[in-house]
Parts: structure tokens; sequence; C-alpha cells
């Protein structure tokens, strides 16, 4: 079985968590994982004056995503840094081009699954993820999230993103707070309970 996670990331919190989805995806016998990031929108001046290309240029070699690979995925689970609530535009521009597939129904009954990130604790890590999932439901795609069984959605001895939508992690307003170990188990937990989802679904 074939596992997509898809991912943007401008200050490297959401390749950190892809990274880590992916890590728990491949935990999962059977599981073809991979890994690639959606086009950037923003000009590199643009991204030179907020520091964003030196953290960029770290990933640089994660192959740029383009829709029509969606199609060869058994699951796809996508990572975006939440702006005002909602995923980020480059996400929506990559999603804004799948309506090829939509027409064809090529995503429907494959498994789709969401992690974040935000700024601030309240930032909209739940209002990001849910949102998203009105596209995948547009595809017919069966979505998927992270369930109590997750122990470290339930810690209360620091402050943590995650969620039973996706996992999270919080960036602080000004981007350096790096994801919590809490939060990277979250997001490993993700990726192996979606590969675990999709084995069923799959039969492999």
């Amino acid at each position: 079985m074939k596992i997509q996670v898809v991912f943007y990331s401008m200050y490297g919190h959401i390749h950190q968590m892809a990274e880590a989805v992916a890590a728990g995806a491949k935990e999962v016998a059977g599981a073809e994982v991979s890994l690639s990031q959606v086009a950037e929108l923003v000009p590199d001046a643009a991204l030179e004056r907020t520091g964003a290309k030196k953290v960029r240029d770290g990933f640089a070699n994660v192959p740029i995503a383009t829709a029509a690979q969606l199609a060869e995925a058994d699951a796809i689970i996508f990572g975006t840094p939440t702006r005002f609530g909602n995923m980020a535009a480059q996400m929506r521009n990559f999603l804004d081009q799948t309506g090829g597939l939509w027409a064809k129904g090529g995503l429907i009954g494959k498994v789709g699954s969401v992690f974040t990130s935000t700024g601030t604790q309240h930032g909209g890590q739940e209002t990001t993820i849910t949102s998203f999932h009105s596209t995948l439901l547009h595809h017919g795609m069966i979505i998927v999230g992270v369930p109590y069984s997750c122990a470290e959605l339930s810690n209360m001895n620091e402050i943590t993103g995650g969620s039973p939508y996706g996992a999270g992690t919080l960036a602080g307003a000004d981007g350096s707070r790096q994801p919590s170990a809490n939060e990277l188990a979250i997001a490993r937990f993700q990726g192996r309970h979606v590969a675990e989802i999709t084995a069923k679904l799959v039969g492999k």
C-alpha cells in the first residue's frame, strides 16, 4: 500500500512533523511511504527577508508534489501551517489543481488525514484541520484522525499541540519554538494509525 505525506512548510515546523508522520507510517508492514512538498508561491526575495529561505533550503531535496501523483496513493496525509484558522495559500493552491482528479473520482475511497502548526496555543489548529476536511470530503476520501488511544493527546503536564482531528505543533509567535517530543509522538501515532487503517481497507 502506498502512503503519501504531502506538506507545505515555511519555517520548518511542518517539515519536522511530516518526517515524524512518515516515520510512524513506515512502522506498518507493507507501507510504502513517500514525502513531497507543495510548491512555494512566495518570491525568494520575500523569503530571504523573513529568514524562511534559509530554513526551506534545508529540505529543498524533498520533491515537489503534483496533483497527478495523488491518484497513485492509497492514503494521503496532508500537512499545512495555519493562516488565520485556515490552511496556507500554498496548500490551497495545490488542492485547487485537483479538479481533474475530482472529475474522474480519482480520490474516492482513499484515506485522507491532516496535521498542522500554529503560532499560538489557540491559533486555529482544529479549524484548520476541520476546514481542510471539506476538500477531502468533496473528493470522496475517508477521513482518519487521531483517537484517544494516543496517550499523548491527554498530556496535561505541558502546553502541547495535537487533537482528535490530527497532530499539531505550536511554533510560537516568533516561530522559535520547535515541535516537542509530545507533539512528534502524536505525529508518529497519526502516521502509524493511518497506515494501519489503510492496510485494513486495501486488504494488505
